[in-house]
């Protein structure tokens, strides 16, 4: 049985090894920076033209790729149909790892 299956995480940080279990796959965890690299983007372009419409593409660019990643390469179900919140910081603090070399990119 794996650990999402038969525990409930208490915080983050507990979380936060399970996460990065899940995204083993470099392809995976590739995909998941181009589409955070892409919301951060996509939402300095609208802030700055003050094109709104552009945020409702937030959601696909971000989850698009991880979906994909997830689905294609990484032959799991992502973490963020259980936990949502905690994926959602993982995806971030995982980006922040990657480009402070603390994990490989």
């Amino acid at each position: 049985m794996s650990a999402e299956s038969t525990h409930r995480f208490q915080s983050f940080a507990e979380f936060y090894p399970y996460y990065l279990q899940e995204h083993s796959n470099d392809t995976c965890r590739r995909l998941h920076y181009v589409g955070s690299l892409l919301v951060l983007y996509i939402l300095g372009y609208a802030l700055l033209t003050q094109q709104w419409l552009w945020l409702l593409a937030l959601p696909l660019a971000g989850y698009g790729f991880a979906w994909v990643g997830h689905f294609a390469f990484e032959k799991n179900k992502p973490a963020t149909f259980k936990y949502p919140l905690y994926s959602f910081m993982g995806d971030w603090v995982m980006l922040r790892d990657a480009l402070t070399g603390r994990i490989r990119f």
